[in-house]
């Protein structure tokens, strides 16, 4: 079996963030989601994201749940396949409610830009040149 990477994310409202990553095109597996949880696929056989009410994450921790509009632990970075990539799922972040909190960083060998979710978890995308 391939290692997979599987994180989960708390959420305050589980079928408006189902709409908002639906409308980046990724895609969610009915078999392990129910009222409490649903399981994105981001990348298949690769990269997944267990969206979670927030009452359910507080389940699986023995800490306070972290208000990610408040404070930010982690950025979540995914490759693309090119600068356009990363331009199209940024204007689709943010035609689905989400924000830009940088403009885009273009370094020649490397572009990227960042969206915050729903819930402000911070995503950055990046496209890095074949021969870097």
């Amino acid at each position: 079996m391939n290692k997979q990477i599987i994180f989960n994310l708390p959420v305050k409202d589980l079928d408006k963030s189902k709409a908002f990553f639906s409308a980046l095109g990724f895609s969610f597996n009915p078999q392990v989601s129910n009222e409490n949880a649903a399981f994105m696929v981001i990348a298949d056989d690769s990269i997944h994201a267990m969206l979670t009410t927030e009452a359910f994450f507080k389940t699986l921790i023995d800490k306070p749940v972290v208000q990610a509009k408040e404070a930010n632990e982690v950025v979540i970075c995914l490759s693309c396949e090119s600068r356009e990539e990363v331009d199209s799922l940024i204007a689709k972040a943010v035609a689905a409610g989400g924000r830009t909190p940088h403009p885009p960083e273009d370094h020649g060998f490397m572009y990227d830009q960042g969206f915050e979710d729903l819930d402000g978890h911070l995503w950055n995308l990046v496209w890095t040149a074949p021969q870097a």
